[in-house]
């Protein structure tokens, strides 16, 4: 059946409660590559509870679990194997606490007709009591859901200045990058499993997407906020191709007014595009 938007849009997901603390916080930075080199005070500031901080990008992980209710939501009839995450936006009220319980509210913010898909933006606010913390809104794009009538939402933005960057930043990935990131409670066989991998079409496990975006996220915050975490106002980005486990990342950031557009790539091209950091 074609998506519903007289039901589907503006539905409220069920509400979650998440956790975390200071171990979570350390191997999701494990995760994306922190603590090299292993001696360093700005890496142990994010592997070592003696000084810790908690990147941004960390509140994908708690969100995750509000995407579950995806599957619920009235007017929205898809087959979850189609499903793709197109891109990710985070937006954030203040630094991060290292530990929190947090209470998350969900619903289907957005849905645009693509044509051969359809794009449905989930948004998650987590909160601290009455203080929210932050907002996530995840862009899931339906392969094969379009067609239904439906607006085809705004044009991407964020593109990179003609220039050279102003900076650059090399991030190398572990050929267990993969299999450290999915600790953190992404489970899904594609980034570990070979066979699943090539029912899937890669050669191999990719690493996750949230994973490529949270090692963009430290690779700012390290060489255009100073390595202040709490800088980081808002930071979206899109998802165009995967990284494979062992291949480097070099993230390119050109200044603004507010923050950097950023743009990420591999040997085998962009990665991730039309992002923005914007800084406090």
């Amino acid at each position: 059946m074609p998506i519903d938007t007289t039901r589907a849009l503006g539905a409220e997901l069920p509400e979650t409660q998440e956790r975390w603390d200071e171990d979570r916080v350390i191997l999701y930075h494990l995760g994306i590559g922190a603590g090299v080199p292993a001696t360093d005070p700005n890496e142990l500031s994010y592997t070592y509870e003696a000084n810790l901080k908690v990147l941004p990008s960390f509140v994908t992980i708690p969100a995750m679990s509000s995407m579950v209710g995806l599957l619920e939501v009235p007017g929205l009839d898809f087959n979850p194997v189609m499903l793709v995450h197109g891109d990710q936006e985070i937006i954030l009220d203040g630094p991060l606490p290292t530990s929190a319980v947090v209470t998350q509210r969900a619903r289907i913010a957005e849905i645009w007709d693509k044509g051969k898909g359809a794009v449905v933006v989930v948004e998650v606010a987590g909160f601290a009591g009455d203080r929210r913390l932050y907002t996530t809104r995840s862009g899931i794009y339906l392969r094969g859901e379009g067609g239904f009538g439906g607006e085809p939402g705004p044009s991407a933005g964020n593109r990179p200045p003609d220039r050279t960057p102003d900076v650059q930043v090399v991030s190398p990935t572990l050929e267990q990058q993969a299999l450290l990131y999915r600790l953190s409670g992404d489970k899904n066989p594609l980034h570990a499993d070979p066979a699943f991998a090539a029912m899937a079409g890669f050669p191999r496990p990719i690493l996750h997407g949230l994973c490529t975006y949270g090692i963009v996220a430290k690779a700012v915050v390290d060489a255009v906020a100073g390595s202040e975490v709490s800088a980081v106002a808002s930071y979206r980005a899109r998802f165009t191709k995967p990284v494979y486990p062992g291949q480097s990342i070099t993230t390119s950031m050109w200044r603004t007014d507010t923050g950097v557009i950023v743009e990420a790539f591999t040997d085998d091209g962009v990665v991730l595009s039309n992002a923005a950091v914007e800084l406090r």
